[in-house]
């Protein structure tokens, strides 16, 4: 009981680091980690182009699927109306559904992403194992170089712990291991 108060606490508190730095990532929760008087202040430099684009298009109130050659996926349409920054992984190739099946199969998946998560944060209470599992997950989609350059902070935006429980899960010799 003591833990789980604990592990609320750390997730109000980094919730709060988040939106004083003003900073935050588009993910399948919808977290946005800005306050609505920044908005404006996210479309800088610090994003490659085409992160702009996608967050244009999410502002549009597109609905985009991950190609079917990448794992497909859904982002945008009424998902994603808060998304304040967006944050790219790998060779993203985003196309629009044509069908309602297409759009229906993006749905599914979306929904599968969603309940991985919560799985992760409610099946793993201490903070390292769900770091440790959902740099697993990611593991088994992407390389390891492809994971290395995310930031530690989208990583904990994902299952609700600190940045720096990322960053030690993935320097532990006998922790996270890329590729094992």
């Amino acid at each position: 009981m003591e833990s789980e108060k604990k592990q609320r606490c750390q997730t109000a508190l980094y919730e709060e680091e988040v939106l004083a730095r003003s900073k935050g990532f588009a993910n399948s929760q919808g977290y946005g980690g800005m306050e609505e008087d920044n908005l404006n202040h996210n479309e800088d430099d610090s994003q490659d182009p085409q992160a702009l684009e996608i967050l244009r298009q999410l502002r549009d109130k597109q609905l985009l699927i991950v190609n079917r050659n990448s794992r497909n996926g859904l982002v945008g349409g009424p998902f994603d109306l808060d998304c304040k920054r967006v944050l790219p992984v790998g060779a993203l190739s985003l196309t629009s559904p044509v069908s309602g099946e297409e759009r229906r199969q993006a749905y599914l998946i979306r929904r599968q992403w969603i309940r991985l998560t919560l799985q992760i944060t409610t099946d793993n209470p201490a903070p390292v194992q769900r770091a440790q599992k959902i740099l697993n997950q990611f593991d088994g989609f992407f390389d390891a170089e492809t994971i290395a350059q995310l930031p530690d902070e989208a990583f904990a935006l994902l299952v609700g712990v600190l940045p720096h429980t990322i960053t030690k899960v993935r320097n532990t010799a006998d922790g996270y291991s890329l590729g094992g």
